[in-house]
């Protein structure tokens, strides 16, 4: 893993130009990645008694003008901006330089695990972390584990009751037993991407909060953009773990419901999802989910009403962008993934994106 996207150079300028402000403003995107990255500089600003903001937001707003500083996290509209995932890796870089006391490397780790980044190099020897058998989970239960994973999408995802039916079939659901069931569970029925997806979720590294890394980073995705505000808490190192626990198990629940009900469509190069009543945030995991394990095509794409978001093995940046602004809105995109707000409704919108892909 490496120590961040960012050159010497442009951590340094970054790092001061922080340092110098009065009064800092963090605005990031709602994810994992992003809070985790939000947290670790809002840590270097308490260290170095800096006042500072911080919100989070599927697609934030225009910067306000009231700070001396504006970092934007995972978007570019700031004086400065993390826009290299993993966004927790940009901010660890950046600390080094401005705090390093402030650097917790397990939560960075977790961060970067969001992002889809495989752990190692010096954050990973400082946090001692050791790889076993199973299945990323962050709780030592593994039916709750199993049914609330927003890493894997199964028959039984998101149900209690349903979780605890199918591994009662198991003689020990625990280790390997656990993570064959699971990895077979997920592929059953779904496109060939499915096996490498569920690759994030097997043979996970034990960690002391949440269980596992990978577990660990679940957690996070969920709490940013269930509640984000509990999320920053968290990050920032308050004792709220139990309400993260909530959100996590009311995201996942949501998320694997809505995923079941949408109504589907399937075009040339897009598989669509029309979901009734979510959030932006909300519907960056569905379409995650839906991507990994459900779409048989290129890029998929989660509607409702006024808001969207998109998967695709390419950048959608562009297209994504092009259509929010068609229909007087805004968007945010990075790394094969976006998410939009605008004004219209989801097949106009749909129909729409098809035609910028």
């Amino acid at each position: 893993m490496a120590t961040a996207g960012h050159s010497g150079d442009t951590r340094d300028r970054t790092a001061a130009a922080i340092a110098d402000a009065e009064f800092v403003r963090l605005v990031a995107t709602a994810d994992g990645d992003s809070l985790v990255a939000a947290g670790l500089l809002a840590r270097g600003l308490d260290t170095i008694e800096t006042p500072y903001q911080a919100s989070l937001a599927a697609v934030p707003e225009p910067p306000a003008t009231d700070a001396d500083c504006t970092v934007a996290i995972g978007h570019p509209t700031g004086d400065v901006a993390l826009r290299n995932a993993p966004l927790s890796l940009e901010a660890v870089s950046i600390l080094e330089a401005l705090a390093p006391d402030a650097i917790d490397p397990e939560l960075a780790l977790a961060g970067a695990v969001c992002a889809g980044a495989e752990p190692a190099g010096t954050l990973l020897e400082r946090a001692a972390l050791e790889r076993r058998p199973g299945v990323a989970i962050p709780t030592a239960d593994p039916v709750e584990g199993i049914a609330h994973s927003t890493l894997v999408h199964t028959s039984f995802s998101g149900e209690i009751e349903s979780t605890e039916a199918a591994l009662s079939e198991l003689d020990e659901p625990t280790g390997r037993e656990l993570a064959s069931f699971v990895a077979l569970s997920a592929i059953e029925n779904a496109p060939p991407r499915a096996a490498n997806a569920i690759e994030r979720a097997l043979r996970p590294y034990a960690t002391e909060q949440f269980e596992t890394l990978g577990g660990f980073a679940d957690v996070l995705d969920a709490v940013a953009r269930e509640q984000p505000g509990t999320g920053l808490a968290f990050a920032l190192g308050h004792d709220v773990e139990s309400a993260v626990y909530t959100a996590w198990r009311t995201h996942s629940e949501r998320a694997h419901t809505a995923l079941r009900t949408a109504e589907t469509s399937r075009y040339e190069g897009l598989y669509a999802l029309r979901v009734e009543d979510a959030t932006p945030e909300l519907l960056g995991t569905i379409v995650r989910l839906a991507f990994w394990y459900r779409s048989p095509e290129s890029t998929a794409i989660a509607v409702t009403d006024g808001a969207a978001a998109a998967v695709g093995e390419t950048a959608l940046e562009t297209p994504l962008s092009k259509t929010a602004t068609d229909f007087d809105g805004r968007a945010r995109a990075r790394d094969g993934s976006g998410t939009a707000v605008f004004d219209g409704n989801t097949n106009e919108f749909i129909s729409a994106f098809r035609r910028e892909l």
